[in-house]
């Protein structure tokens, strides 16, 4: 029963880190989107919108790194479900509009935390079993 926690918990890191990984190179650093650097207007970064969108985008690879090479800790994972969930919030208040469009943060960033909460649980099994 293990080894099939092992798989689940790899698979859902693997997944989740690919959220973060593919969010934060294609829509911000290969090909800078329109969106992104309308959010960071929309807090007031002015001129400076579309390098902080940019290290947005690096911030988030490092993160995908981190979900998948950290195995041993969960730090890494909370800190991407409170960023998804911050995130959402935070587009639902400074443009609501996103959250009806055909790609929109509600379902990439419920999927993501679902995602958090299943390593969380895979985790916690995986090291009590350990322990037993």
């Amino acid at each position: 029963m293990i080894e099939g926690m092992k798989k689940i918990n790899l698979l859902s890191r693997f997944g989740l880190a690919f959220i973060f990984l593919y969010h934060g190179f294609f829509p911000k650093i290969f090909s800078l989107s329109s969106i992104e650097v309308e959010l960071s207007e929309l807090h007031g970064m002015g001129e400076y919108a579309e390098v902080v969108s940019q290290f947005a985008g690096v911030a988030e690879i490092v993160l995908g790194i981190l979900i998948i090479f950290l195995r041993k800790t969960l730090t890494p994972v909370f800190t991407a479900g409170g960023m998804l969930l911050l995130l959402l919030v935070d587009v639902a208040y400074v443009k609501p509009s996103l959250l009806i469009e055909a790609f929109n943060p509600v379902s990439i960033n419920i999927s993501g935390i679902i995602l958090c909460c299943i390593v969380y649980l895979s985790h916690v099994e995986i090291t009590h079993n350990k322990s037993n």
